[in-house]
């Protein structure tokens, strides 16, 4: 291997040397397959800055690794290890994103004490009662029979005398108000 070209060492050649620990080893994977790792790196990473880290990174995993025996095509070998590689930087990100978003801070109601969940729901259903009276008379009995007694919109034209296209459009207003009403009392 000491007078060929990187270009001219074959995988077979590059993984003896590996398995022997040349030190040299590292290099020839380096020229011959550099071009494939970052390609493939940014394939899956999008951002050239991104892809050379994560080349880098590759680059020093493959120092400290064996390359497992029984590897046929190194190639191939080499594109796996690559893409798992940026799919789990991807992970990672997108882990780093959810974890300073707002939603999950919500979501971790689970961890509230007993006691203040009750005292969050009965608020809720405070604010829910009060922008239910606030309605329109109309919208507020469409919505009550709807929602809470759940009638049909037939028992409903029934009940009130309302024409169905009016109960129809009574319960959507009312339901929008409700939404916006109780919108600016959770704040």
């Amino acid at each position: 291997m000491g007078d060929q070209s990187p270009e001219e060492i074959s995988d077979q050649q590059i993984l003896q040397a590996f398995q022997s620990e040349d030190k040299k080893a590292l290099q020839y994977l380096y020229h011959k397959y550099l071009h494939v790792i970052y390609g493939v790196c940014l394939k899956y990473l999008h951002s050239k800055e991104e892809a050379q880290d994560a080349t880098s990174d590759l680059f020093e995993k493959f120092n400290d690794i064996n390359i497992p025996e029984g590897i046929n095509n190194l190639k191939s070998w080499i594109y796996v290890v690559s893409k798992n590689h940026c799919l789990m930087q991807l992970r990672k990100k997108k882990e780093k994103t959810i974890s300073l978003s707002p939603h999950i801070v919500m979501e971790y109601e689970v961890e509230m004490h007993p006691i203040d969940k009750e005292l969050k729901a009965q608020a809720e259903i405070d604010i829910l009662l009060l922008c239910i009276k606030a309605l329109k008379n109309e919208q507020k009995s469409c919505v009550e029979l709807f929602y809470l007694s759940k009638f049909c919109y037939q028992d409903i034209v029934d009940k009130t005398g309302f024409e169905l296209k009016k109960v129809k459009s009574y319960i959507q207003n009312g339901k929008r108000n409700l939404k916006i009403c109780i919108e600016s009392k959770g704040q």
